[in-house]
């Protein structure tokens, strides 16, 4: 796959929504009343929100799709979903669909997108926190109830926040020199690298639900002390581990 041949653009034609319903259910594997229904991306451009998408000529293989939020007065995009098709993954699109969508999110007037995402994934996290310069400090109980997908194990869908501050010193300094600010380290909340195999096997599963609930636990108690992830971290055997400490960026008005 070579880089020229994918093509990002805004969509706004039916058809490619379509295509965008099917790389959703192709991806996650929901049942069909799970699914962001086509309507909703249909709706979405027209409100303020966004479907970016990536074409290898007239194949869907990646998208991004965001719909617009408010919260103390003030406007963001919430990115309810990144997909790309599992022969693309690891090329680096993820990234390029999330910095389309930076640029296009700040040429409208918005300094924020969050999305949610689940701590428990370890390459996620890392891509969130190390590849895109985002912050986390909320955290949400099981979201979005036990949903069909495999790849959640059945487990509660517990997500943290995941604050991307568009113009934010910490952003744009790693964007332009590939490096973000240092702070001072406070607390580190680990994550196994086993907790894949535990979830999809039925008689290993509370361990990883053991996992889920003391990090649950670390979590709420550092966001309380408004600590922040602001690192990720990953060893040798695959193992994941957060990073937190205070930010000192005055970014806030919709951390709430």
């Amino acid at each position: 796959m070579s880089d020229d041949r994918i093509q990002l653009r805004n969509s706004t034609d039916v058809e490619e929504f379509r295509a965008c319903v099917a790389l959703q259910k192709e991806v996650w594997g929901f049942a069909d009343n799970e699914l962001v229904p086509l309507r909703i991306f249909s709706l979405a451009p027209k409100i303020g929100g966004q479907v970016i998408c990536a074409w290898d000529g007239d194949t869907l293989v990646g998208f991004a799709f965001s719909i617009p939020g408010i919260r103390n007065r003030q406007t963001y995009l919430h990115s309810h979903m990144l997909a790309v098709k599992a022969d693309y993954r690891n090329s680096g699109l993820g990234r390029k669909l999330k910095l389309f969508q930076r640029e296009d999110a700040i040429a409208h007037g918005y300094e924020l997108i969050e999305w949610t995402f689940d701590p428990l994934e370890i390459k996620n996290a890392y891509f969130n926190l190390e590849r895109l310069g985002a912050v986390a400090r909320r955290y949400n109980i099981n979201q979005y109830g036990i949903t069909s997908s495999p790849l959640q194990g059945f487990l509660p869908t517990d997500r943290l926040v995941a604050e991307w501050w568009l113009k934010s010193k910490r952003v744009q300094s790693l964007l332009s020199e590939g490096e973000q600010p240092g702070f001072s380290e406070e607390m580190r909340i680990e994550v196994p690298a086993e907790i894949y195999a535990w979830k999809e096997q039925p008689e290993t599963r509370q361990k990883a639900v053991d996992v889920q609930l003391r990090n649950r636990e670390q979590f709420l108690k550092a966001f309380s002390q408004g600590l922040a992830c602001l690192r990720y971290g990953r060893d040798e055997n695959g193992s994941g581990v957060f990073v937190l400490g205070r930010w000192d960026e005055a970014w806030s008005h919709a951390s709430d």
